[in-house]
């Protein structure tokens, strides 16, 4: 059986230009912890060189603690933090999507008709986890119930 839970009032962060260095990538979710910045999806772009684009989300109401430090990133390292917030996350779950190809076709097809502007797109095995702004939500999620019905 297919669920869609949502969860709103999520900011998309992506750090442009940051040291595909691992050490640096831990050091900026090290940060982050330490500021009490609870990071939900997480994305980085394959490596440029030696910078890479990383993206990840957190709640609006962290936001102020984020821009701090995003300064701190700029002026140490040259990253440029990009920041859209006032995003949904919509979470469709189903163990059936194992052995179901097509699954994330079907879900893909039912956005791009709902003409929903996709900021992030991150999966699990079981679960297809769409960042979409806070106004395309409601058509999003119509779409994909319509078309697992």
């Amino acid at each position: 059986m297919t669920t869609i839970t949502s969860s709103m009032d999520i900011t998309l962060v992506t750090l442009q230009n940051c040291p595909s260095d691992l050490t640096v990538i831990h050091q900026i979710f090290d940060k982050a912890a330490e500021l009490g910045i609870d990071i939900d999806m997480i994305s980085l772009a394959p490596s440029q060189s030696a910078m890479s684009s990383l993206s990840f989300t957190m709640s609006d109401n962290d936001l102020p603690k984020l821009l701090t430090f995003s300064n701190h990133l700029h002026n140490e390292l040259g990253v440029k933090t990009v920041i859209s917030s006032g995003n949904s996350k919509i979470i469709i779950a189903d163990e059936a999507m194992k052995n179901h190809p097509g699954f994330a076709s079907k879900i893909f097809g039912a956005a791009s008709n709902a003409k929903t502007d996709i900021r992030m797109i991150t999966t699990a095995e079981t679960e297809i986890s769409l960042l979409v702004p806070a106004s395309d939500h409601e058509t999003t999620v119509s779409a994909i119930e319509a078309i697992i019905a």
